[in-house]
C-alpha cells in the first residue's frame, strides 16, 4: 500500500510538468527557435547577389549601429505616431466604455455587437476603405476645405494625421474590450457612496472610477502601442514616402532589399526597445488586477 501512495504521489508531480509540455513545446517551436534565428542572422554577414544572398554568421554587431542610424527617422516617427494613436484610442474609447459599462442598460450586448462588428472585416480592406475616404476628390476633403480645416497640405490622404488616424481606428477595439472590462468590474454602490459624500463628477472620476480602471488603461495601452510600432500597412495605404515607418522599412530590408542582417537587428533591436518599455511602464502603473 505504501509503494502504491508513494507512485500515486509521483505522478501527481509529474502529472503538471506533463500538461504544460505542449504549451512549452509549442513556444520553443514557434518562438524560441524563431528568434534564436533572428538573433543569429542579425549578427551575420551577407554576401552573395542580391537574387542569392549568402549568410555568414561573424558576431558582427555593427549591423545594430548601422541599421539604427541609417533609419533613426523612421524609427522616431514610429514610436511617435503610435505614442498619439493611444493616445487617442484611449481619449475615444473611455467615454464608450463607460457608456457601456453603465449607461446602456439592456442594450449592452447589442451595443458591444455593434462595436466589434466593423472589425469581422479584414484589416487591410478596412485601411483601403479609409484610403477612399479620405481621398482628394472625396466628400470629407470637400467638406472639410469648405470650413477651413484641412492640413497645410491641403489634402487628407498621403499625409501624417491619415496614417494616425488609420492606427487609431484599426487598434482602437484593443483599447475598448480591456476598458469595458475593467469599467464593469467597479460596483455602482462606490459612485453612490461618493456622491453621498458630496463628492463632484468630477472628483468621483478622478478619486474613483479611473484609479479602478487603470488595469484596463494600461492593458489597452500595451495592445495598441506595440502593434502600432510594427504596423507598415497603414503608412503604406494612407501615408506616403514622408511618412515611413519603421514596418516599412523591415518589410523592404527582407522582400525588396535582402539585407537580412539589418532588418533582423531592425526586428531585434525594436523588439528589445518595446520590451523595456513595456516593462518600465508596467512598473510605474502596476500590473496588480490586469486583465
Amino acid at each position: 500500500m505504501a509503494g502504491v501512495a508513494t507512485s500515486s504521489r509521483q505522478r501527481s508531480k509529474i502529472a503538471p510538468y506533463l500538461m504544460v509540455l505542449p504549451a512549452l513545446a509549442y513556444l520553443g517551436i514557434f518562438f524560441v527557435v524563431p528568434f534564436v534565428s533572428l538573433a543569429r542572422t542579425s549578427l551575420s554577414e551577407t554576401g552573395g547577389s542580391i537574387y542569392l544572398p549568402t549568410l555568414t554568421f561573424a558576431w558582427d554587431f555593427g549591423n545594430y549601429s548601422d541599421a539604427f542610424s541609417l533609419f533613426r527617422d523612421q524609427i522616431f516617427r514610429s514610436f511617435g505616431y503610435a505614442f498619439v494613436a493611444t493616445a487617442l484610442c484611449l481619449i475615444l474609447a473611455f467615454p464608450l466604455a463607460y457608456v457601456i459599462a453603465f449607461k446602456s442598460g439592456r442594450y449592452k450586448n447589442l451595443i458591444l455587437g455593434l462595436v466589434i462588428l466593423p472589425f469581422f472585416v479584414t484589416f487591410l480592406i478596412r485601411t483601403i476603405a479609409w484610403k477612399t475616404i479620405l481621398a482628394d476628390d472625396g466628400f470629407l476633403v470637400s467638406a472639410l476645405g469648405s470650413i477651413g480645416m484641412l492640413p497645410s497640405e491641403g489634402r487628407l490622404l498621403s499625409t501624417s494625421w491619415a496614417v494616425i488616424g488609420g492606427l487609431t481606428y484599426n487598434w482602437i477595439i484593443f483599447m475598448i474590450l480591456p476598458l469595458y472590462v475593467s469599467l464593469e468590474k467597479i460596483d455602482p454602490r462606490l459612485l453612490e457612496a461618493s456622491m453621498d459624500l458630496y463628492s463632484s463628477a468630477p472628483r468621483s472620476f478622478g478619486r474613483v472610477i479611473l484609479p479602478l480602471a487603470m488595469p484596463g488603461v494600461l492593458a489597452g495601452s500595451m495592445l495598441v502601442f506595440i502593434p502600432a510600432v510594427g504596423d507598415f500597412i497603414n503608412a503604406d495605404y494612407l501615408g506616403s514616402t514622408r511618412t515611413t515607418m519603421i514596418g516599412n522599412v523591415i518589410q523592404k530590408q527582407f522582400l525588396v532589399v535582402k539585407d537580412y542582417p539589418a532588418a533582423a537587428a531592425l526586428s531585434l533591436g525594436l523588439m528589445l526597445v518595446i520590451l523595456v518599455g513595456v516593462l518600465l511602464y508596467t512598473r510605474a502603473l502596476g500590473t496588480k488586477d490586469l486583465v
